[in-house]
């Protein structure tokens, strides 16, 4: 039953290819954002008593990795064409403001210098920093995505919702603890992304959603958080056998 709602035709107009393909373009802009900075300006760090609060913690990894999954999960638990067009517009609206903020107020992100530690999290966490460049932090990424796609899902399905809202807040918590953003970059974040969704989605009603479509969306939402963890066990035992002598 879940192959055959997964595998069922779902033709996208030009109205939504078009947005989705310009999202596609803008996306690999977000790895090379810091080669676009004015050279001779020094990135900020504006760092608040409360930031002091969220020690390094390299088991917060583990969470913060999960964004990727939580981004893309909306793209299959809507169905709804002008839904899906929606969603495109309020992730295009983040990134664009995103930008001119990596672009005019240019900020560091609050790495120490190195990871000390021995062991799966602490290489974990070094792996993420390498990955993911430290200038690219106000507003944060990670928790406009999170959150707009745990409200999209919530449309759909309130099971779906609720799960994600839960998964969203983690990836915002993890952004403080893996010291990958400032405490005003995740308000600045969630306040984008409560922007995109108010603008693009708040007064959509669009069409009845269907009811093996409401049935899918916790299916696929549990089953993104199985991939995780499957991701997580493959990170662990490529570890392993690179450690082993």
């Amino acid at each position: 039953m879940v192959v055959e709602m997964l595998t069922q035709p779902c033709p996208l107009s030009i109205r939504v290819v078009v947005p989705m393909v310009v999202f596609a373009l803008v996306v690999p802009f977000y790895i090379y954002i810091g080669i676009f900075i004015t050279p001779g300006r020094t990135p900020l760090s504006p760092e608040l008593p409360l930031d002091r609060l969220f020690t390094l913690q390299p088991v917060w990894s583990l969470v913060y990795g999960s964004h990727l999954l939580l981004f893309v999960l909306p793209f299959l638990v809507v169905r709804q064409q002008e839904h899906i067009r929606r969603t495109v517009f309020a992730l295009l609206m983040i990134w664009t403001v995103s930008f001119a903020g990596f672009l005019g107020y240019p900020t560091v992100a609050p790495r120490p210098a190195s990871v000390v530690g021995d062991g799966f999290l602490p290489w974990l966490l070094r792996l993420i920093y390498s990955a993911d460049p430290p200038y690219n932090c106000f507003p944060s990424l990670h928790v406009a995505h999170a959150l707009v796609a745990s409200l999209t899902c919530y449309r759909v399905h309130r099971g779906s919702g609720l799960i994600t809202s839960v998964w969203a807040t983690l990836i915002a918590v993890s952004t403080l603890y893996t010291k990958q953003h400032y405490f005003i970059d995740v308000i600045a974040g969630i306040l984008l992304a409560c922007l995109g969704y108010v603008i693009f989605l708040r007064n959509f009603e669009g069409e009845p959603i269907p009811a093996q479509h409401r049935i899918l969306a916790p299916v696929l939402t549990l089953s993104f958080i199985g991939i995780h963890l499957l991701t997580v066990t493959c990170f662990w035992a490529a570890y392993q056998l690179r450690s082993m002598p």
